[in-house]
């Protein structure tokens, strides 16, 4: 049985999520970043790692490879994944974040720093320290992507 203490985590850990994608967002557009999907911060961190084809992606992603294939050309066309030929496997191509990839990657980094920043402050040290803490003991280690 689930009880209401319960219920208020997980909706209040859903909406803390919600919280840090949008300041993500939010610092994204105030750097000129104004094309960006959440999603594809999700893909910039499987694509960051190198070595990622599409079906790499897709597997991060938890998604076909048709719908990987199709964000790839999303961020192709906005200028930030290139594509070039595997030298292992000529058959497949190997992504890799373009400049203005990475300067997006930084900007989401440093917006998502502000974010935990105002948490912090709104929490104090201690607490802070504690949320740290406990993060570190729930979260389990694993590909950062979205909860679809």
């Amino acid at each position: 049985m689930t009880t209401a203490t319960d219920w208020r985590t997980a909706t209040g850990v859903l909406r803390l999520a919600t919280q840090l994608t949008d300041g993500i967002q939010e610092g994204l557009r105030s750097q000129g970043f104004d094309d960006v999907r959440p999603a594809y911060g999700f893909a910039f961190a499987r694509i960051s790692q190198g070595d990622a084809t599409i079906a790499d992606l897709a597997q991060h992603l938890a998604v076909t490879k048709q719908a990987a294939s199709q964000l790839v050309v999303q961020l192709e066309e906005r200028g930030y994944v290139s594509k070039r030929r595997s030298p292992r496997d000529g058959r497949s191509q190997l992504l890799a974040l373009t400049p203005r990839g990475v300067a997006c990657t930084r900007a989401a980094e440093a917006a998502a720093a502000t974010t935990v920043a105002k948490w912090r402050r709104t929490l104090g040290a201690a607490s802070a320290t504690e949320l740290d803490y406990a993060l570190s003991v729930l979260v389990i280690p694993g590909p950062l992507r979205p909860a679809w």
